[in-house]
Parts: C-alpha cells; structure tokens; sequence
C-alpha cells in the first residue's frame, strides 16, 4: 500500500529544484535555542544538521522503494513528496545515509527507476531493514550529535557512554538542545526549546528517525512531559562532548561531510549509476549506467574514464541500460557525447578493494587476537566488535566496541584486539569500514567466543 507523509509538525518546507531542501534550525519564537546558521556550539550545529535529514524533500519517480522493515506491502509512492530520508538500517548489503553515502548520492539514486533504491528490497536482513539506503534512530542522532559512525541507541547513555548524564527535572523545563531521548530500543533528539522572558520553557521540538522517514513533534511542555511518561522515555544530557564521542569525532574523519550534505546538488539528468552517483563500487562488482537522456536531446556514446583517461567508449543507439564489470581499482568518470557534440554532465564513482576478516574465526576468551585487512583506492578506518548479551532476554549487555585504526595500523595490515573487548561466550560479529573520498564500504564477519 502506498504510505502517506507522516506528521512533521508545524515547519513549512518549500520544495526547490530537485525537492532537496536544507535550512538552519528555524527559530521558534520567543527566546530560542538553536537556531543559529553559523553555530557556534556543538548543540547548535546539532540542531542544523538533524534537520539536513529531517527536511529535505524527494520524490520517487517509480514504485518499488520499500517504506517499513516490517510490512512487505508498504511502499513510497512514484510522485509524491516526502519529508525526510527514509527509515532504514541498511541491511546487510545497503549503506547508511550521511556515514556511508552522501546525501546526494541517496538523491540521485532517487532520480533513477533503476537504482538500487527501486530495485532492492533488504527486509528480512535485519530487523529495520528496508531499503537500500536509509536512517534509522541511532545513525540520525548520531549523525547529528557529530559522531564518525552510528552509535546504537543503548549505546547514546549509560553506563555504555560516557561524558553523559540524565536531566534533572525530568520534563521541558528541564530540557536544552542536544538532549537525547532514550527508551528502549529508540532514541531520538531535543532541536529546539522556546524560553519566555522568565525563563520558562513555552514549546518544545523533538526529532527522531522511525518508519517511514523522519519525524517531527512539536508543542507545549505538558505534550513533552506526556511523551516521556508515556513511553517510559527518559531524558539525558551531554556533558563533554569529546569523551561521548571518544576517537570517532566526525571532524577527524571524512564522514559525515555536513557541508556536502547541506548543499543542493545538481542531480545528472542524462545518465546515472545504478547506486546514484558519486559512490564507491567493490572492484568486480557490476557497475550499471542508465543512459536515460530525461530532456530528449539525443545520445551518440557513452565515454567512461579511469584516472582522467579514456578507456571505453560506447557506441549508443538512445536510452537504455549498460552495464560494465572493471576489475581496476581507481576513480571513474563517466558521461555522454550528445547528438550536438556536447558532453553531459559527469557522473563519478570509484572501485576499490576492501579485505578483512579475524586472523581466526575461533577467539579465547580472555586473550588478544587480531583482525587483518588489506584494501585498494581506500584507507581502513574503523573495526566495530559488535554488541554482546541481550537486554530484551535478561542478559547482561556490552555495547559495541570501537577502535579506530592509526596509520600504522593500516601499514601493518593488521590491528590487535585488546584482550578486554570480549566479555562472554558465543557468537559475535565483527565489522571492518573503509572508506575514500565517495563514501564507505562495510565488511561483516563473524567470530566464535569459547573458554
């Protein structure tokens, strides 16, 4: 069934160009918080890049993008306009928006029917899985708190977080831009907060990611208060911002590029790669052009080059799908020699190389070990030992662990685990990223724990 907008408060969004619309923190009225454009604070800049992904506005221009992880029927509907980018995990095989594709590329993704968007279904990989590309709670505070990799939702507080602490009071009054929100299992985060001359909180906004895009609440402090009690919900506050986000500070990295995000894109109208545009393909991985020449003006060749230099050109007869396989790690361009000897805007991509995995599949606990990689056309940046235990069933749970790779680690091709990640027996994943200039690639392995 087709979905419908879901509520997205009181904010008007104009729709411009490509319905890719990005704005400051608007102010509320009143004397508010975080609303200012050349922010000065890391809650002020949180405030600005939650709604990068809150509002920007896209259009499917045919069926097939999946709109809940968890109802097969439901999908975004060819030429209707949504607020916010989509909900979604990713999967197994899919990317995160804003930590692994840039906002642009789910954009152009968006301008192909033959995309990935359209044409894969991730449901079933993980539990919010849903489209190819997407958001989910976690990666949307994440990305706005500054964060270099989505952090889980019990992983925002703690005792898994530090330089975090809950609010006192509980309630509106006591809240400021910034502040998370934590249930079980979601998280979402405080953007705006309107003070009266006493001082007194008057409306509040709050946003979160949740099936089928992003959303936005906003009213008077009893609404808040509500929500909170209603959801068993409570309210935290972070203290120092460098020890919440440890290593995995998103200055220090390539992405999130909020600046990229924030800017409109000239999205190619006469061709597009099937995963969008400026993305990073695994080397093997089939790379497929839709020629779709939108305004009519007629095709002769498609011209593809690595490192700046030709190596094919395609004679075409007009639209249609080619598809190439290139086994030469390296940054591609690729574009179309018009019926008037004009060439057409560029469309870029890179093809790399990502290797990894535990030097044993087999680990004791209690003892180091060792993770290896090898990559090509981009650097290894981050290995993530996954979660351990199961609040929902009773057991004791240990939050993702991060380490961040130096540069000698990537010299020596490997990275030695500190005996202490691991804290029980059993089955744990581990997951390697890399990334260059056009986004990240993720590699997921699984480990045994035994005694």
């Amino acid at each position: 069934m087709p979905v419908k907008q879901d509520d997205i408060g009181t904010i008007l969004i104009t729709r411009v160009m490509l319905a890719v619309v990005w704005m400051p923190a608007a102010a509320m009225g009143g004397t508010g918080e975080g609303h200012a454009q050349d922010a000065a604070t890391w809650q002020e800049r949180a405030v600005d890049y939650a709604r990068i992904m809150s509002q920007v506005q896209w259009t499917p221009v045919a069926e097939g993008i999946p709109a809940h992880p968890r109802d097969g029927a439901r999908h975004f509907e060819p030429g209707t306009t949504y607020t916010g980018v989509p909900y979604s995990n990713s999967g197994h095989d899919g990317r995160y928006i804003g930590f692994e594709i840039y906002l642009k590329t789910f954009l152009a993704a968006v301008e192909n029917p033959e995309s990935v968007l359209y044409t894969e279904d991730l449901r079933g990989q993980r539990r919010n899985s849903a489209g190819y590309y997407g958001m989910v709670c976690s990666s949307f505070t994440s990305y706005a708190l500054q964060s270099a990799i989505m952090v889980p939702s019990r992983g925002h507080v703690p005792p898994h977080r530090e330089g975090i602490e809950a609010v006192e009071p509980q309630s509106a009054q006591g809240a400021r831009v910034g502040d998370v929100i934590f249930m079980p299992g979601h998280v979402e985060i405080v953007t705006g907060v309107t003070r009266n001359a006493d001082g007194e909180v008057t409306d509040i906004r709050w946003e979160d990611s949740s099936p089928s895009t992003t959303r936005t609440r906003q009213g008077a402090p009893a609404r808040f208060d509500d929500y909170l009690a209603n959801r068993n919900a409570s309210l935290y506050r972070i203290t120092d911002h460098d020890a919440w986000r440890g290593r995995g500070k998103a200055e220090a990295h390539r992405f999130p590029d909020y600046e990229a995000d924030s800017a409109t894109p000239k999205i190619n109208r006469v061709l597009l790669l099937d995963r969008g545009d400026w993305v990073p393909y695994r080397r093997g991985e089939p790379v497929r052009f839709n020629v779709m020449d939108r305004d009519g003006e007629g095709v002769e060749s498609l011209v593809v080059k690595r490192e700046g230099e030709v190596i094919e050109t395609i004679e075409l007869d007009g639209p249609g799908i080619v598809e190439r396989d290139f086994k030469a790690s390296g940054d591609y361009t690729a574009h179309c020699v018009m019926k008037d000897g004009t060439e057409s805007q560029a469309c870029e991509f890179s093809v790399c190389a990502l290797e990894s995995g535990p030097a044993s599949e087999t680990v004791v606990l209690g003892e180091p070990w060792t993770v290896e990689f090898d990559a090509e056309n981009m650097d290894v940046v981050l290995v993530r030992i996954g979660s351990q235990g199961d609040v929902r069933s009773g057991e004791a749970y240990t939050a993702p662990r991060d380490i961040w790779l130096s540069d000698e680690d990537r010299r020596r091709g490997r990275l030695a685990i500190p005996a202490d990640v691991l804290s029980a027996t059993g089955q744990v994943a581990v997951f390697v990223w890399g990334e260059n200039h056009y986004g990240r690639l993720r590699n997921r392995h699984s480990i045994t724990v035994v005694e």
